[in-house]
């Protein structure tokens, strides 16, 4: 079975990739010329062959993917986690690890290392390798599971309410949704987003209604959540309280 005949059997989102697992339609975003279409597969493999097919995650294809590679780190997290994961569809990918794929969830994003070093997920705003077109095994054939909600609140914990730290009349209700939205923002929006809701904090700042510490502490731990890395977003964030109090 040729790469362009194993997308099209998959029924999935897919688009060709070269040995090096990436995209070989040129430009940024080749996975999102993903599509299940059996015609505009054959046109994308005829014009930009390639040997791997990749499968975009997300909504688009109703799946998310836990990557569990062979380092250390990672083969001792799935030992201490693997009696809570449930039986679900199991592929061996190149390297010889594990992608465990579930039932896409509203909330599960890309991330790596969170969990342990070479444990990732491909969630929305990403792709997979499929790698039984490639000849590799399936060693569990269970339907996708759904998402382990324990897991994903280890990856993406919820951002607490910090009410001690709430001095004024600032809303909890308010206060936890502009924390929501810094926590699921879009890949290419956190920096921004997180600048938006320091700056709305630095303004209840100034009005006496919430603590720099408390603010700072929130913004972070949602931030981080969101996938930005602690050095950034501890400087965005005091970006946007410089600008509120100017």
């Amino acid at each position: 079975m040729t790469p362009l005949e194993a997308a099209i059997a998959t029924g999935l989102p897919c688009f060709p990739c070269s040995r090096n697992k990436r995209p070989t339609i040129p430009g940024k975003g080749g996975y999102q010329h993903a599509t299940a279409d059996p015609a505009a597969l054959r046109e994308l493999w005829r014009r930009y062959p390639g040997p791997l097919v990749g499968v975009r995650t997300g909504e688009a294809s109703g799946l998310s993917v836990l990557d569990i590679d062979k380092h250390p780190d990672a083969v001792r997290w799935l030992m201490a986690h693997r009696a809570r994961l449930p039986a679900t569809l199991v592929h061996r990918s190149r390297s010889g690890g594990l992608h465990f794929l579930f039932q896409h969830m509203p909330g599960v994003r890309n991330s790596q290392g969170r969990l342990a070093k070479g444990v990732d997920t491909r969630g929305e705003g990403g792709s997979v390798i499929w790698w039984p077109a490639a000849g590799y095994p399936v060693l569990c054939d269970a339907p996708p599971a759904p998402w382990p909600r324990w897991l994903s609140e280890m990856l993406w914990p919820p951002a607490s309410p910090v009410r001690a730290g709430l001095v004024g009349p600032l809303d909890q209700r308010r206060f936890e949704g502009l924390l929501r939205t810094v926590k699921f923002a879009q890949e290419k929006r956190r920096n921004t987003t997180l600048f938006w809701a320091a700056c709305r904090l630095g303004e209840a700042m100034a009005r006496g209604e919430i603590t720099t510490a408390a603010a700072t502490a929130a913004l972070l731990r949602a931030a981080v959540s969101a996938g930005l890395p602690e050095r950034e977003a501890r400087g965005t964030i005091q970006s946007g309280f410089s600008a509120a109090a100017k």
